[in-house]
């Protein structure tokens, strides 16, 4: 009723949110590995995405209970940042933790991993799916018992030799693969901004293949 009086008389009306819309939260959870051998590692790519949201908004990590956490508040939204600290296999138990204790439903919540099966710097947000091998992504769906989960995978090729896997997922990125990184973590910031903000279909259609 307030959005037709507001529209009738001519009043602004940018963003239209309800009262309920104002207390959403949102779990963004980057997968990755800590410690500073990992940090440029294409497996971190989920951590990296996450710095990037809170360096271009000024915020600060802080080391909490299975994670380092920032809060990044966007239009009436509240984004959970959380790059779990229990190492890559076991990222399912910071997730269920956080998902717990935040109240925040599993629609809310978006999980950012490399992939493999995708070329350099792709995007692709799906709603549910196997772990595809990746092993943050099993334990995930163990952890919650379920595969229908929102998760932002980012394409990191498959570009290494036979039996060179491991040593590729977790090896740094290239200095082309760095000079592209800028623009693809730009617009990856976009696609976790406009899950939270447009609803993970709108932005399936928005960002998928970009």
């Amino acid at each position: 009723m307030i959005t037709f009086f507001k529209q009738w008389f001519g009043f602004s009306d940018e963003v239209e949110l309800t009262e309920e819309d104002t207390m959403k939260k949102f779990l963004i959870v980057g997968l990755g590995n800590i410690g500073d051998k990992y940090t440029n590692t294409r497996h971190n790519i989920g951590f990296k995405i996450l710095d990037y949201l809170a360096e271009t908004n000024d915020l600060t990590f802080e080391t909490v209970k299975l994670g380092d956490v920032a809060t990044l508040k966007v239009k009436g939204r509240t984004l959970i940042l959380l790059k779990p600290s229990t190492f890559m296999n076991l990222s399912g138990k910071a997730i269920k933790y956080w998902l717990e204790k935040e109240k925040i439903p599993l629609e809310n919540m978006l999980v950012i991993t490399d992939d493999l099966n995708l070329p350099f710097g792709s995007l692709r947000l799906k709603t549910k799916g196997s772990d595809g091998g990746h092993n943050g992504l099993k334990d995930t769906q163990d952890k919650l018992q379920t595969s229908k989960y929102n998760r932002f995978r980012f394409g990191i090729s498959d570009e290494f030799s036979k039996g060179r896997q491991i040593d590729y997922v977790l090896g740094e990125w290239t200095d082309d693969e760095n000079t592209q990184l800028k623009e693809r973590l730009k617009i990856s910031a976009e696609l976790v901004k406009s899950f939270a903000l447009a609803g993970v279909n709108n932005t399936m259609n928005q960002f998928n293949g970009k």
